[in-house]
């Protein structure tokens, strides 16, 4: 089999007849195999495995006898027909001589093979050392070795060279357009030395065992570069949403980085993790199940258990498989139940694996004296309850045990998928047995709707759910295995590869597009800017506060915060004067910030003010009135702010800002890469804690955290800020030049989209119109003429009554004399951008000095 991980082993003999040649897409690869891969015109699949699905025998005069394992990852490649598949890995043998290597390489073209050769060191100290004893048990919650900590050091040099090996595989038969995807934590530096050798290579990794929490993660002295490394695909797939969430907590968590509803983003790049639960290949077992050979077999079955119901449990023998936990709640269920005592039995298959490892001997031992115990007490001259193989079976006598069954029984203790499950239900079709599972097991989030779950530690349970298993009422066992008989069916193996593959594609064709968009953003152009603003007469200024007009001195004295209020920028204080002094011009200050923070520091400015987000508005010559009353509720606040205060407390120089309409951690203060990590530790506890429950949105800003009402954005305000503006100033003719500038939170930029042109309709005559709207809140319609101007209609209404006012239309705007423009962030909505807060001055300083001197 491909792997000796916890999907893809076989727990039956290699069944050869069923598939005697590896014919990927329907071509097989030889030494003419790289041409017809060019006429077959299909796109090239490189699959890269730490195992070959291939066994090597060395025979005479350089001579190979090849051997094909069956199951895993090889039929489901079988059902990709719009691929053309070839494969990467370990050969499984150590080829020392180049005429052996040439030899083999030879021989395993023909079965679409590429050989990477480990000598015998380095499959020790990689494969024995650092997968086996470093990352296998941390992965399965067993923790790291305690004594390996002082070799693990030297198995991770040798880690490092093997992924190295395999890369310069993949490199050597890489061609432009092929996918790579590469399996399994045997290859977590893989993704990383793939894309340094071309950036643009298509890099998808799959992680076939479970991952766990950041808590065990963060145990493993390499985490940061694992992980790192891993982050380097284009896309990571899990089994389970709780393994691709464990993978997005500890990139949080280790290395501070965001995690979003699609993954995780790193400077500007998202790698895409998803969730892809691994089926199989249901058909193949339901076809082996009408075979003569088979049908000898269930004849054969029944007579022997003719009288006793049978629990079947089928396992490598491996710490994590539970096996010792599964025979003690036996034992308690016969306990408990001694009238069953010659009426079950569990047939137990321990498939041996690692048998020169002292743990895995110890295993052994330890199962074979429970079993004797339990044989030795419930057991007759006759019969015992427990019939226990120390070995695998063949394919055929395999599927008609399962098909025999009665109950199967799966405690694992953790278990990446756990396939065993989902072969018993294909072969379940005529007795429609039960499938006792346990919660650990990655299956349990696929076909826990038709399973009875337990805890495979809690022995009482598990002894509970076998005897409510073998009482069950039939309607019940028959719905239980119609339900997990339609999943397994459908959700194949083929359609795992086929959707991972695919969303891969997508994935890269995505990333692409995000890119481009993000760095072809230009500066913004200031003349042009300028000019535009000259030729208006009706301008519209709309201007963030913090960082893109303020000023903030250190406000740190002594260790302790002394003032946290921001300031005017001194060097804006003129231009603003001079620009609000101008009759066709209108500004409006939109800010997060509170109200008595922006009547301080714009007083004496005639302009209009949006504080709170733009739920609170006015103009400084009059008084705050509230735009959208209903978001000013704020009965969320004292559960959100427990964990502020808690997180404030361990930060230091971080503090709480609280507004009537949100409330916001700031750390802007603190040690940026400490408070960092605080932040992602932070956003953790809000998802599973207070956010759950509370109609709130969460906000992560560049230094700060911020939680307000569901829906609340500068976006959402500023449609009725500007028929608020309207409504009291009774235009007279519609705004046709608007300047919007400021480094807003990401959820906020959908102000920047409010004022894009939108694509022209049939013509508009722009002529005043009369609205009349009943009842509360605002409506809008948005038009365009044929010259592509936008133009919104606006209308008001207030609570106590329905107000009716004669206005024009608000805005008459056009690609040319909009400039939408953000302050110092990268990735944005707006079409430009300035570099800091010194290039605002200059821009308003420009704008001043086009307008007429102020009258003294």
């Amino acid at each position: 089999m491909l792997y000796d991980g916890d999907n893809c082993v076989s727990t039956y003999e290699k069944d050869q007849p069923e598939c005697p040649e590896m014919n990927f897409g329907g071509t097989m690869w030889g030494e003419g195999g790289q041409e017809e891969d060019k006429q077959s015109g299909k796109q090239r699949l490189l699959v890269v495995a730490n195992r070959l699905p291939v066994s090597a025998t060395k025979m005479q005069n350089n001579e190979w006898k090849l051997e094909i394992s069956v199951g895993g990852l090889v039929s489901v490649l079988l059902g990709l027909k719009d691929f053309e598949a070839k494969w990467i890995g370990w050969a499984g043998v150590d080829v020392p001589d180049k005429a052996g290597q040439e030899s083999l390489t030879k021989a395993m073209a023909e079965k679409k093979c590429i050989p990477v050769f480990l000598d015998k060191e380095t499959v020790n100290q990689y494969y024995n050392g650092y997968c086996n004893k470093i990352l296998w048990p941390l992965l399965h919650y067993l923790g790291l070795p305690q004594d390996e900590t002082y070799t693990s050091e030297s198995h991770y040099d040798v880690y490092k060279r093997a992924n190295l090996l395999f890369a310069e595989a993949v490199t050597k038969h890489y061609k432009e357009g092929d996918i790579v995807w590469c399996h399994d934590y045997h290859l977590m530096l893989l993704p990383q030395y793939l894309k340094q050798y071309n950036s643009k290579m298509k890099v998808g990794w799959f992680l076939h065992t479970p991952f766990p929490s950041s808590e065990i993660q963060r145990t493993l002295p390499t985490r940061s570069e694992l992980l790192k490394s891993v982050l380097a695909a284009d896309i990571i797939g899990f089994h389970t949403y709780d393994y691709a969430r464990h993978f997005v907590s500890a990139c949080n968590r280790i290395l501070g980085l965001e995690g979003t509803p699609e993954g995780v983003e790193d400077r500007g790049k998202l790698t895409k993790v998803a969730t892809f639960p691994i089926g199989i290949d249901a058909n193949r077992f339901i076809r082996t199940l009408t075979l003569p050979k088979v049908q000898e077999y269930l004849t054969n079955l029944r007579e022997r258990f003719a009288e006793r119901k049978i629990i079947l449990g089928v396992d490598r023998l491996d710490m994590i498989k539970g096996i010792p936990q599964k025979i003690l709640a036996f034992e308690k269920f016969l306990e408990d139940n001694p009238d069953w005592s010659d009426k079950v039995v569990l047939l137990q298959i321990a498939v041996p694996t690692r048998t020169d490892v002292p743990e895995y001997q110890n295993l052994r031992r330890h199962v074979h004296e429970i079993v004797g115990r339990v044989n030795g007490r419930f057991g007759t001259l006759s019969s015992v309850p427990i019939i226990y193989l120390d070995r695998s079976l063949d394919f055929q006598a395999l599927c008609a045990l399962y098909s025999i069954t009665d109950i199967a029984l799966v405690t694992s203790l953790r278990d990446g998928m756990n396939l065993v499950s989902y072969e018993f239900v294909a072969c379940q079709a005529s007795k429609q047995g039960v499938l006792i599972l346990s919660e650990f097991a990655g299956a349990a989030q696929s076909l826990g709707a038709g399973a009875i779950l337990v805890n495979p530690w809690n022995i009482t349970d598990v002894s509970s759910a076998i005897a409510y298993t073998l009482n069950m009422p039939s309607e019940e066992r028959k719905m239980r295995h119609k339900l997990n008989f339609e999943h397994v069916t459908i959700h194949t193996a083929q359609e795992w590869a086929t959707m991972f593959v695919r969303e891969l594609n997508e994935t890269v064709v995505e990333a692409q597009l995000r890119t481009t968009q993000a760095w072809t953003q230009p500066l913004l152009p200031v003349n042009e800017a300028i000019e535009q603003f000259l030729q208006s007469d009706n301008r519209l200024l709309v201007l963030g506060f913090n960082a893109t007009l303020s000023s903030v001195e250190s406000p740190i004295e002594s260790g302790k915060i002394i003032d946290l209020g921001s300031t005017l920028n001194p060097n804006l204080q003129e231009p603003l004067r001079r620009i609000c002094s101008d009759r066709q011009t209108t500004i409006i200050v939109l800010s997060g910030s509170k109200r008595d923070v922006l009547d301080k520091v714009f007083d004496g400015y005639s302009m209009w003010l949006a504080a709170e987000n733009g739920i609170y508005l006015r103009h400084t010559s009059g008084s705050w009135r509230t735009t959208m009353p209903e978001f000013s509720g704020m009965e969320w606040v004292d559960s959100i702010k427990h964990v502020f205060d808690y997180f404030t407390k361990r930060t230091p120089h971080s503090f709480i800002e609280e507004r009537e309409t949100s409330l916001l951690w700031n750390y802007k203060y603190a040690d940026s890469k400490f408070a960092r990590l605080q932040a992602k530790d932070l956003l953790l506890h809000l998802w599973t804690g207070p956010v759950c429950s509370s109609s709130v949105d969460v906000y992560q800003g560049a230094q700060s955290v911020e939680v307000r009402a569901v829906g609340l954005t500068k976006g959402t305000a500023i449609d009725r800020i500007l028929t608020e503006i309207a409504y009291s100033t009774v235009m007279d003719k519609p705004i046709n030049y608007v300047l919007c500038i400021g480094h807003f939170l990401g959820k906020d930029e959908d102000l920047y989209s409010f004022f894009e042109p939108e694509p022209p309709v049939q013509p508009l005559e722009l002529s005043k119109s009369k609205a009349a709207v009943a009842g509360n809140g605002l409506k809008s319609s948005v038009k365009s003429d044929s010259a592509g101007a936008h133009c919104r209609i606006a209308t008001c209404s207030t609570v106590e009554s329905v107000v009716t006012y004669e206005s024009t239309t608000v805005l008459d705007i056009k690609r040319e004399n909009y400039f939408p423009c953000t302050v110092g962030r990268k990735h944005s909505r707006a079409r430009y951008v300035l570099e800091s807060s010194k290039d605002v001055v200059s821009l308003l300083e420009g704008l001043a000095e086009v307008l007429p001197p102020l009258c003294e």
